[in-house]
């Protein structure tokens, strides 16, 4: 009777365990899929970004750079880096019943799971001066 209900508890556990490791690597995923976003959108990877006419099969337009790109509704808006400190914004509308667009990381990207970087714009902190008062 013992002996069955220590298999019981060992099933129990390994299958706790079981599901500790697989919502585990989920968020693993989630974390490093974050990372390379956020290294994308900081005009930190190459990518090619290809918009494709479904009906004949063609490419309608193609652009190869570091950029950052956001989807709203029908439109494809690309925000590309041209030197340091100079962007170019580029909307590309798109059609459901005949276009689609595909966004390739030409590089790769080395990224940690475990790190992360903050980001600031300067000049977006006000400087503060500090003041004795004796």
């Amino acid at each position: 009777m013992k002996t069955k209900k220590a298999w019981k508890m060992i099933l129990l556990i390994t299958s706790i365990m079981a599901i500790a490791l697989i919502a585990v690597g989920c968020n693993e995923a989630d974390r490093v899929s974050e990372n390379v976003s956020k290294e994308a959108d900081n005009f930190n990877v190459v990518r090619r970004v290809a918009v494709l006419n479904t009906i004949s099969n063609k490419p309608v337009f193609e652009m190869t750079g570091r950029m950052s790109i956001k989807t709203s509704g029908d439109k494809l808006y690309i925000i590309v880096e041209t030197s340091k400190g100079k962007y170019k914004k580029h909307i590309v509308g798109l059609n459901k019943a005949t276009t689609m667009y595909v966004v390739e990381d030409i590089n790769g990207t080395g990224v940690s799971k475990y790190q992360y970087t903050i980001n600031y714009n300067p000049k977006m902190i006000v400087p503060y001066n500090f003041k004795n008062i004796d």
